[in-house]
């Protein structure tokens, strides 16, 4: 029942907007490689599509956040955007914090997440999440996300 509601509200999402209004949908990312995201996201920015959080956006995901402009993106009662340092394996496999990548991923939020990070401690090696009202104060709602759960 939770897929298919969250089924309907992708699809009135899309059939609320314009041909013209491509849209990016981030579900459930853990993340990746922070060069990889910054390449993705520089080409959404330039088409200008809207971007909908519906769902978990963690780690290297959460690059969107400083990539897309803020009228472009949209949360649902679904999003979650999850924070961490940046690390790298060591010789021997292990997760090793990456200070200078860590400073690079902070500086491409934008300011009030990084005072919501600030407040929370910074970015360490334990995961911090942003979602519910806390998160809708920074980001608009997705419009027509509220229809689609009233409906059901």
């Amino acid at each position: 029942m939770k897929c298919m509601t969250g089924l309907l509200a992708a699809v009135l999402l899309l059939a609320g907007m314009g041909a013209s209004q491509a849209v990016v949908r981030i579900g459930e990312d853990r993340g990746g490689r922070i060069g990889t995201y910054v390449d993705k996201y520089q080409d959404v920015r330039s088409s200008g599509e809207m971007v909908i959080i519906d769902g978990l956006c963690a780690s290297a995901c959460t690059i969107v956040l400083g990539a897309i402009p803020h009228e472009k993106i949209c949360v649902t009662s679904h999003a979650a955007l999850g924070f961490h340092a940046a690390w790298d394996l060591d010789d021997a496999g292990h997760a090793i914090t990456n200070p200078e990548a860590t400073h690079m991923l902070y500086s491409m939020y934008p300011p009030p997440v990084k005072k919501w990070i600030n407040q929370r401690g910074g970015l360490t090696s334990r995961m911090i999440y942003l979602r519910g009202k806390e998160l809708t104060t920074l980001y608009h709602p997705c419009y027509l996300d509220a229809r689609a759960s009233a409906q059901h």
